[in-house]
């Protein structure tokens, strides 16, 4: 018989803590696909999805970094305003978009900035905006501020506040009856989260389309690996500074999308990773609410990934 964590779950201090739609066999058989079936299409696939592995985190930036300053360019060259809804996290793809707007002398007077998330207490109170772990800071510390001359108006930055996020909905059908394009620039989080809509909300909703239909949370309770995740990848390890809650827009407002470009960089080094089964559940499991990343691949877009994470996921002993 297995000894894994099927096998013993039972009695376990872990017996609960999972999310409930989860099936755990059929996760671990996603896992142990070869890697380079890793791109094979699905039926539900959008016709215009494509993954893109990459060879390394600096490839990985530079490609990413370029789709989005690519969506910058065309809407100026078309003269349209475009809407981005922007992650903190993965981050490296900022620098190299500003590197090409500046390069093409591209500026963002047309560009409309939605930041997904934010932390915040359970009332949806967020941290002061120059915070070091704030997410607002960490914008106009990587992008809005290198642009320079360059940049998106402020007026035009939009950050997950308590005050702001209510708002976003209708600011974007505002956007779009002008003519403008929405593109969602995205991480894919340890459970499998886009912004901070997490998998355990399933349960709060008696359908797929209702669930759909939610634009924003204000003080959205985390999981405990969203905790952990962010200890690890954002606070140094330092597990007492991660808030338990944020602020987050919902399925309502991404999977509006006309594109996505997303972004799986969740490797540690020395063969250590956080987010090979995150991206093997994207690609590869049906669309569920209980795992919000798998409707990602239903939209046209792309999603860069670093090779590493397509495994093969083997224990490794570091």
């Amino acid at each position: 018989m297995a000894i894994n964590l099927m096998t013993t779950l039972r009695g376990s201090l872990l017996e609960n803590f999972f999310p409930k739609g989860w099936d755990l066999k059929k996760l671990d058989d996603l896992c142990a696909r070869a890697p380079e079936s890793i791109v094979k299409p699905e039926k539900w696939w959008n016709k215009k999805f494509e993954p893109i592995p990459c060879d390394s985190l600096a490839d990985f930036d530079i490609m990413m970094g370029h789709e989005i300053a690519l969506e910058i360019r065309n809407a100026k060259l078309k003269k349209k305003p475009i809407a981005f809804i922007l992650p903190v996290g993965p981050m490296g793809m900022y620098k190299w978009a500003v590197y090409f707007l500046k390069e093409w002398n591209v500026d963002c007077k047309h560009v409309h900035g939605f930041n997904m998330d934010e932390w915040s207490d359970p009332k949806g109170n967020t941290l002061p905006a120059n915070d070091p772990g704030a997410f607002q800071n960490a914008m106009e510390q990587a992008f809005y501020g290198p642009l320079g001359k360059l940049t998106v108006p402020k007026g035009q930055r939009h950050f997950a506040t308590k005050n702001s996020l209510p708002a976003f909905g209708d600011r974007i059908r505002a956007l779009k009856k002008k003519g403008a394009r929405l593109i969602t620039v995205f991480g894919i989080g340890r459970v499998c989260h886009i912004a901070f809509w997490e998998p355990h909300f399933a349960a709060e909703y008696k359908t797929v389309d209702a669930w759909k239909k939610a634009e924003f949370r204000l003080g959205a309770q985390l999981h405990p690996l969203t905790i952990e995740q962010n200890a690890i990848t954002s606070f140094k390890s330092r597990t007492t500074l991660v808030p338990t809650t944020a602020n987050t827009i919902g399925p309502g407002l991404f999977l509006k999308s006309d594109r996505i470009i997303g972004g799986a960089d969740g490797s540690l080094g020395r063969g250590m990773m956080w987010q090979g089964m995150s991206l093997w559940a994207t690609l590869h499991h049906a669309p569920t609410p209980w795992i919000p990343s798998t409707f990602m691949p239903t939209l046209p877009g792309r999603l860069f990934f670093l090779k590493e994470l397509a495994g093969p996921l083997v224990a490794e002993c570091n």
